[in-house]
């Protein structure tokens, strides 16, 4: 026997949600644990928007488990009533359902985390009192001048990738303390696992660093770039036949439920569609070949390869709930035909 820590990782019931956590130490046999191998735990609901302290507790039912060679495992949860029906803040469960009925799609996803490393309450290379030089050499820089926060960044793409998930990417962005990661993965449900958990191993390891990590949209007012998650996606249509008029097709269905899509698509997000700094006004809906200042950008590759590849939607804030992105894009793109 042998003793096997367990990180239980769940988002707690505020309008933005936040990611929570435990841990529970326990006895194992040495065997691959597997995540039905993780006991359905609770937690008080009360002390997280979940429920009244009448009736407190919310279950932890262990959905993904994340683990290395160290005995130390990580598992996504989803929270459920005690009646065991799903909480009504559990939208992976409603993302789950959908994604079931639709499997003959076969989306593909690709996260774009934007970020800002902060330390009390100031993004990293904000001197006291004022602001840095003016955006321009930041993007992808080089150099103690441009850059701040490398080492942390560059940590935290190794964990992810010991952890199993598809790290495909970091770079610095366009405001200094600023940085993005991008993951993808083939199945709906663990990509958006994924970006959860990359942002739960973003959190600690800020903290070992006595920094933290801002995703609202808009940290900083004025002229300065505010965070999205630009969201990447295809289906197998998409990606072997294709098509203008099947791309057409997604595009009408896009504006026309573009309020709805704004609404899921993260807090704050009006700060940073304003029209400025590589965005589309939030009430405009609009999509073109390499703009991005479009709210849907189509890659120059996709338009070159016959109308063939994957779309980039760029609306999404960096605080979205990926459950919710996923949701709207498959339950809009699904049934579009190029006829």
């Amino acid at each position: 026997m042998s003793k096997v820590r367990i990180e239980y990782v769940w988002l707690d019931g505020y309008r933005t949600p936040n990611l929570r956590s435990k841990i529970k130490v326990m006895d194992w046999n040495g065997s691959d644990l597997v995540c039905g191998d993780v006991p359905v735990w609770n937690f008080d609901g009360s002390s997280t928007r979940q429920a009244p302290g009448s009736k407190s507790e919310c279950i932890l039912k262990p959905v993904r488990l994340y683990g290395r060679d160290n005995g130390k495992y990580l598992v996504m949860c989803e929270v459920f009533n005690p009646s065991g029906t799903p909480h009504r803040t559990n939208h992976r469960a409603k993302l789950r359902s959908l994604a079931a009925l639709h499997t003959d799609q076969k989306f593909w996803w690709g996260f774009e985390q934007e970020y800002f490393i902060t330390k009390d309450f100031k993004p990293l290379g904000f001197p006291a009192g004022g602001y840095p030089n003016p955006q321009g050499l930041y993007y992808c820089g080089v150099g103690g001048n441009q850059v701040v926060g490398r080492d942390l960044v560059e940590a935290h793409m190794e964990e992810c990738l010991e952890f199993g998930m598809d790290i495909t990417g970091i770079n610095a962005e366009v405001a200094v303390g600023q940085w993005e990661y991008q993951c993808f993965n083939t199945d709906t449900l663990k990509a958006c696992d994924d970006l959860w958990i990359s942002r739960y191993l973003l959190y600690k390891r800020a903290e070992r660093h006595g920094l933290d990590i801002d995703i609202t949209p808009k940290p900083v007012s004025g002229d300065w770039n505010g965070s999205g998650c630009h969201t990447n996606f295809s289906t197998e249509q998409m990606r072997t036949t294709g098509g203008y008029e099947y791309l057409q097709g997604i595009m009408t269905r896009f504006a026309a439920t573009h309020a709805e899509h704004i609404r899921g698509y993260g807090e704050g997000n009006d700060q940073r569609l304003t029209g400025d700094h590589e965005t589309q006004r939030i009430d405009t809906f609009s999509w073109a070949v390499g703009d991005r200042g479009a709210s849907v950008r189509i890659p120059t590759a996709f338009e070159q390869n016959n109308w063939v590849g994957y779309i980039e939607d760029r609306r999404p804030a960096s605080n979205c709930d990926p459950y919710k992105v996923a949701n709207l894009i498959l339950s809009t793109t699904v049934g579009v035909t190029d006829a």
